[in-house]
């Protein structure tokens, strides 16, 4: 057999054929899969209904698909145009697709010259204008449903969240777009991921249908909501995650104004109203607290330093006292695990930094190993808190992720809370810095039969000032979220 040639592209090698021969192999391999059909992998739309009509997708196509309103992506294209315009770039199965409907906005922002004129007024949009849908079609694609399964048959989340990100990201380029391929487009980025909230388990064996609209947007800030179902065996919202992202001037990088939104329907409405009074809540609350800083108070103070020597007493008795500590506690740095890596070129974004959603996942993947080696059971997720992407982090950075569990609830016996703090730092040994870039809460809880089984959690206590000072934070913040 003739050798291929080195610089034979691997695409060209893994034709639809191949993808459906391994496919049968790997059945053969594990037992009782499900026959694998040559079909795509999942289908998205746009469109102003969350209602799909899989008859609809396209077949397999040769060619760069460009989208309009109402036309499904094919993610089986032959030619992924995001990977030849930007190599390396990050990818997925999903992200791809999801990238490729808003490629035409990607190439103004990579090919228009920064000279351009910025937009020169604001449109009206309606959330039906930018609304996106993806179905991943696991009941019928094994390949896809392998690429998403975790050790216990359900959908990874991890993987999961990265394609939130990128379905919100779409979502946001949609919303700004001024439809004028003469200005130059905004820079959007993902400020914070608020209340991703795990309602039930995601099963990895029925199909999956996540939908995404915006719900509120501020002067440069644009809320999305992304709700995942898995129908038609259960039409109930199993997750919902609400997503935030701030716009900036290309050419400069200031804040710029976003587009207006008009909601329609009655359950638009409700959304705008119920995150603008969140957003007045949380600038309320800044501006007290810059306030209480400011004035010194006195009294604020006080109940301060009361609320940290409260969560302290028992740290202190392990500091001092470890032999008399309460076996049912352990300090909070005794939870504490970490990973570092070097950030990959293939792991950037359109704009050359690294994708937010792959940051996610890694912080994931520590949280859930930290509540695991802290329970001594496999636990179960329940909550993004939330995230906060502070700083961008560049391709080449030294990042090194730092988590524990920074406290537990225990009121109720039958779903006791593990809180998770993941702290991502961009780290430069050359300059010996090194900064914060993202910071990650996470909740976990464990499964009822492990309970019943006598499995104690243990309350966490921080035993310095900075670490309670973290505790309590959290706590506060928990409540303006709620």
């Amino acid at each position: 057999m003739k050798p291929l040639p080195s610089t034979t592209p691997l695409s060209s090698l893994l034709s639809l054929s191949t993808r459906s021969l391994l496919g049968s192999l790997l059945q053969t391999l594990i037992p009782k899969s499900p026959h694998f059909p040559q079909s795509s992998s999942f289908s998205s739309s746009s469109s102003s209904s969350s209602t799909m009509d899989d008859s609809s997708a396209p077949s397999q196509s040769s060619s760069p698909i460009r989208v309009v309103s109402h036309q499904h992506i094919d993610p089986s294209s032959a030619v992924r145009k995001p990977l030849s315009l930007w190599p390396g770039m990050y990818h997925s199965p999903v992200t791809n697709a999801l990238w490729e409907a808003r490629s035409s906005i990607f190439e103004r922002l990579l090919d228009q010259s920064k000279d351009g004129p910025p937009q020169s007024e604001l449109l009206t949009r309606t959330p039906s204008q930018s609304r996106t849908s993806v179905i991943y079609k696991f009941s019928s694609d094994f390949v896809l449903r392998e690429q998403y399964r975790d050790p216990w048959n359900e959908v990874r989340i991890g993987k999961l969240l990265e394609d939130l990100d990128a379905l919100a990201g779409t979502i946001a380029v949609k919303h700004c777009s001024d439809d004028d391929s003469t200005t130059r487009p905004l820079l959007l980025v993902t400020a914070s991921v608020d209340k991703m909230i795990l309602k039930k388990p995601l099963r990895v064996d029925a199909d999956l249908k996540v939908v995404g609209a915006v719900t509120y947007v501020g002067r440069s800030s644009i809320d999305i909501q992304i709700e995942v179902t898995q129908p038609p065996e259960d039409d109930s919202i199993a997750l919902t995650a609400n997503f935030t992202f701030v716009a900036r001037d290309s050419k400069t990088g200031k804040a710029a104004p976003v587009n207006r939104l008009s909601p329609e329907t009655e359950r638009e409405k409700v959304l705008f109203q119920e995150r603008e009074a969140r957003d007045k809540l949380r600038k309320r609350k800044r501006e007290e607290q810059k306030a209480g800083i400011e004035n010194g108070s006195s009294h604020s103070s006080q109940r301060e330093k009361e609320k940290l020597n409260s969560l302290l007493a028992e740290g202190r008795v392990f500091c001092d006292l470890p032999a008399l500590a309460d076996r049912d506690s352990i300090l909070l740095r005794d939870t504490r695990l970490e990973n570092s890596l070097i950030c990959q070129p293939q792991q950037r974004n359109l704009h050359g930094r690294i994708f937010g959603g792959f940051l996610m996942h890694r912080a994931f993947e520590l949280a859930f190993s930290t509540a695991y080696a802290f329970v001594g059971r496999m636990p179960c997720f329940l909550e993004v808190d939330h995230v906060d992407f502070l700083k961008p982090v560049d391709v080449g950075d030294f990042l090194r992720f730092k988590s524990c569990v920074l406290y537990t609830q225990l009121d109720n016996p039958e779903q006791p809370l593990i809180n998770i703090e993941v702290v991502a730092h961009v780290t430069r040994p050359e300059l010996r810095t090194s900064e914060v870039s993202n910071t990650f809460y996470f909740t976990f809880t464990v499964r009822r039969d492990a309970l019943k089984n006598g499995l104690r959690i243990r309350n966490v206590v921080p035993a310095t000032e900075e670490e309670a000072r973290r505790v309590l934070e959290r706590m506060e913040c928990d409540q303006i979220y709620i």
